[in-house]
């Protein structure tokens, strides 16, 4: 694979310039509409009933979800983590929910994805509610210990973290592709058949594991749909500019960059 970030990378739309959609914006920054306070609140009450619909929305697809039927796990799969060998069951701990993100960090990597690392970045303030309310939380990729153990100190980050490389745990929940699935253009990502041609693709993955220490998987989510664990594009979607991902790729490889590589502008500007 060339480029291992390419998977966030979609084609513009058809015609699209983007310094000429970007140089719109800036213009529409200085020719918004302006009213009144009173045209404002009507205005604000309106996509205030849009909001409660998408919430009340939201919570109906949520317990869908929840009550999605489960598969029940009958493979073994033995990873690499900080305590030694340790299968799917151990990586639970004393609770019986476990989210796993598929982290994009192949084997011959040098460092992991920037976007898988981007939503990483949210993770450090979330793990102590999780683990009060039953979850477990691990990052798996199929880079050697080694290199994951570097990295996550690099990035001063504090979860847990395993290595796949001696199973095929990624390979049977469709986030890692050997080169002959992608030569022979079996590539399935996100439920549905792919011409992709990389071999590494980010997800989340959900499972439980009941007394009797069973693990079953109950959801995943690919793609834009990683997209609700990354609280950065909440802020950015109420502010007027919103995202700003204006191209080549209409998302956030267009800007996004690891933590530790983004310079002090920023934090000096502030």
């Amino acid at each position: 694979m060339n480029d291992p970030q390419a998977h966030y990378r979609s084609l513009p739309p058809e015609g699209a310039d983007a310094s000429l959609g970007a140089a719109r914006r800036e213009a529409s920054m200085e020719t918004h509409e302006v009213v009144s306070s009173e045209a404002w609140i009507a205005a604000r009450k309106a996509l205030l009933k849009r909001e409660k619909e998408l919430t009340r929305a939201r919570d109906a697809l949520a317990q869908q979800r929840r009550e999605l039927p489960w598969v029940k796990l009958d493979k073994t799969y033995v990873f690499d983590g900080p305590n030694g060998k340790e299968t799917l069951a151990d990586l639970f701990g004393q609770r019986s929910q476990l989210i796993v993100q598929h982290f994009m960090f192949g084997p011959d990597w040098q460092e992991g994805c920037t976007g898988c690392s981007f939503m990483a970045d949210h993770l450090e303030g979330v793990l102590m509610h999780l683990n009060h309310r039953d979850v477990s939380f691990v990052a798996i990729s199929r880079a050697p210990l080694a290199k994951l153990d570097a990295y996550k100190k690099r990035m001063n980050w504090h979860f847990k973290w395993v290595s796949s490389l001696a199973t095929d745990f990624n390979q049977d929940f469709h986030v890692s592709f050997t080169p002959e699935t992608i030569e022979n253009g079996h590539v399935v990502y996100n439920y549905e058949a792919c011409d992709f041609d990389g071999d590494e693709y980010p997800g989340i993955s959900v499972f439980y594991k009941n007394e009797a220490g069973e693990v079953f998987h109950t959801y995943s989510t690919f793609a834009r749909g990683t997209e609700a664990f990354i609280g950065t594009y909440s802020f950015l979607d109420l502010v007027p500019k919103g995202r700003e991902e204006n191209g080549p790729g209409h998302n956030l490889m267009d800007w996004v960059k690891r933590h530790d590589s983004y310079g002090d502008a920023a934090r000096e500007a502030s």
